[in-house]
């Protein structure tokens, strides 16, 4: 069959060069890509949105803990202000020998503890070189009259050590007395008057050690004027006293006018 001639198209005809194209091919967007319209910006709350962003306010310090206040700086500046015044007076006195300390007190004699300090052990043999001493000690206490005991006449090579005291290299003065004389002769204290500053006293005690006492001085005090706060008293340091009779013989109750006194420091201790 014979192809059908196309028959006329009644009416305006449309142009070739809109015939030849093709139609509208829809392409894909890339992905990511926005299609259709934009959605508006979103508005700050309470304010117009086309009232613009507005500007940043300035911070504010900080509020400072409760009960702590910043210090001054004045304060801070008068502080290193004496600091290095305080430098500089150091770096003085170091250079020209000088003291420039503030406030420190003067030395007072030998810091506490610089000799020796022994527990408290009763005494038994009392050592005098100087004087040829060698001999027990045994204990007294007062007489009836409330002076200081003796050894009775009996015993009166020994020496005696007043109970009532201080032992001897404990804090304190250890008082040791003895007999000058009987009426038989010489006893054990007899040349005690002769000692001198220096010299060594050595105390045996019952825990097998042994205090050594330095002479400080020698001293005769009458009777009635004795010095009991200086004999009795002294608790600066472990010392000792040994004591005896001198002077004029009164005769009688009275015995002789003067104590002869030795006092002597705890300056070393030993064994026995």
């Amino acid at each position: 069959m014979s192809a059908e001639t196309p028959r006329s198209v009644t009416g305006p005809r449309m142009p070739e060069s809109v015939l030849r194209k093709k139609s509208a091919e829809i392409v894909a967007p890339p992905p990511g890509t926005i299609t259709g319209p934009l959605p508006p910006p979103p508005s700050a709350p309470g304010r117009h949105p086309f009232r613009g962003t507005p500007a940043p306010r300035p911070r504010q310090p900080p509020r400072p803990i409760r009960g702590k206040r910043p210090i001054p700086i004045g304060l801070i500046a008068l502080a290193l202000l004496f600091l290095g015044l305080f430098i500089v007076a150091m770096g003085l006195g170091a250079a020209t020998n000088l003291d420039l300390s503030f406030g420190r007190p003067e030395p007072t004699g030998a810091p506490p503890r610089a000799f020796p300090v022994m527990e408290p052990s009763r005494p038994e043999r009392l050592s005098i070189p100087s004087i040829n001493v060698q001999a027990p000690i045994l204990d007294v206490g007062l007489a009836s009259d409330g002076s200081v005991g003796v050894p009775p006449l009996g015993r009166h090579n020994e020496a005696g050590w007043f109970s009532g005291g201080p032992t001897p290299g404990q804090f304190g003065p250890a008082l040791i007395v003895g007999h000058a004389d009987t009426r038989t002769g010489p006893s054990i204290f007899h040349e005690l008057h002769r000692m001198k500053a220096g010299q060594k006293i050595e105390v045996r005690r019952a825990d097998r050690s042994v205090a050594v006492f330095e002479v400080n001085s020698v001293e005769h005090f009458d009777k009635s004027r004795l010095p009991i706060q200086r004999v009795y008293g002294d608790y600066s340091r472990p010392s000792l006293r040994l004591m005896t009779c001198g002077g004029t013989w009164l005769g009688g109750d009275a015995g002789y006018s003067d104590n002869i006194i030795v006092f002597a420091s705890l300056v070393t201790t030993k064994g026995a």
